[in-house]
């Protein structure tokens, strides 16, 4: 079987018994079960959900995204191997912590295949969660042109490209188009404030006020627990997004959960801790692969420019990356995964065959 048979790039047409269209991301996939389908599994299974809660099927691939645009490379291959697999091997570890350590649950309901979850429906929290423990990258770029307020926050003077800041510094953005907020744009992932947030929380979907306490605090332990056991590996977690969402238990209690990913070189920046103290920056993360398409085309503006989205959408499509270049994406994603969970990752033969086999054998989803 070649390398390109191995990624599985297409993950929006495995024949999962689904009454609604299946909703395909720049990574992810979501197969939303029927009523019947979803309150059978939850009494076979035992998940800790209410008797009707809606469930899907999320399948991860193994494609990559940047700069608003999925990349491809030379002989078929779409995607890169050992993605998926590693982004949620990733997920499922630093979720399980959150758990060992009181902090709250997240979506997942159950691991049918390494690129597979089974979730439960949420009601998201609109805000892309961002903490960051370091100076860099966008802010970065606003702080050299002279801005010292992020999301309502004051930044000091004198502070130096990738330094680590005083404290940890959340700075949210919105999730999604939303229309009506005083002092918001409606536009997708815009810089809001705390008091943004706090005047409008009903239109960001918490079911409270006292909850933006609550995620801020989910955000801040979730951060501190990977960024500990990060440093134990001598990584560093420069910044990270996470995301929130609603859920009812099996007891009929409403609870503020962890949703999508969290702590993925997708979702955060992760440097290597040596280097870093020899004033060199390598990259653990995703930002590596975008660092590395800004140095492979000659125009790197068609990549930063978002007015020449046109342009950044034909340089996607009518490129096809060296294999060699999918490959090293590869060897940060599998060997950073590797590092966090402390097991080796086996990558899958063929796994659009494995995952539909497992959900028709082992889960009755499949006809």
């Amino acid at each position: 079987m070649s390398l390109a048979d191995k990624v599985l790039a297409v993950n929006n047409d495995l024949p999962i018994r689904t009454d609604a269209p299946v909703h395909s991301g720049k990574v992810r996939s979501v197969y939303w079960l029927s009523d019947a389908d979803s309150r059978r599994l939850i009494q076979e299974k035992g998940y800790d959900v209410a008797a009707d809660a809606p469930l899907a099927i999320m399948v991860i691939s193994d494609r990559i995204s940047a700069f608003e645009c999925v990349w491809h490379g030379e002989g078929g291959m779409n995607g890169v191997p050992g993605k998926g697999a590693a982004l949620n091997a990733i997920s499922n570890h630093w979720f399980k912590l959150f758990r060992e350590n009181g902090l709250a649950d997240s979506h997942i309901l159950d691991i049918p295949h390494p690129f597979v979850w089974i979730v439960q429906k949420a009601r998201p929290v609109m805000i892309e969660a961002i903490a960051r423990q370091y100076i860099t990258g966008s802010m970065w770029r606003s702080y050299a042109k002279g801005e010292r307020e992020f999301c309502g926050i004051e930044v000091p003077e004198g502070l130096k490209k990738d330094q680590k800041l005083p404290e940890l510094l959340i700075t949210p953005s919105t999730k999604g188009i939303l229309e009506g907020i005083p002092g918001v744009p409606a536009q997708d992932d815009v810089n809001i404030t705390r008091a943004n947030i706090e005047d409008n929380f009903e239109a960001f979907n918490f079911a409270s006020k006292g909850d933006i306490d609550l995620y801020e605090k989910l955000l801040k332990e979730g951060f501190n627990v990977i960024s500990d056991e990060l440093a134990k590996l001598d990584q560093i977690f420069v910044d990270t997004k996470f995301e929130f969402g609603y859920v009812t238990d099996k007891a009929g209690n409403e609870k503020l959960i962890y949703m999508d990913e969290v702590g993925t070189p997708d979702s955060s920046r992760i440097w290597d801790g040596a280097s870093y103290r020899d004033g060199k920056i390598i990259e653990n993360s995703k930002e590596g692969f975008r660092q590395l398409l800004l140095s492979h085309f000659p125009d790197s503006d068609i990549l930063l420019n978002k007015d020449r989205m046109e342009e950044r959408k034909a340089l996607a499509r009518d490129n096809a990356l060296p294999e060699s270049v999918l490959m090293e994406v590869s060897k940060t994603y599998v060997g950073i995964a590797e590092k966090i969970t402390g097991e080796k990752l086996e990558l899958s033969e063929n796994p659009k065959a494995e995952i539909i086999e497992i959900l028709r054998d082992q889960y009755g989803l499949i006809d």
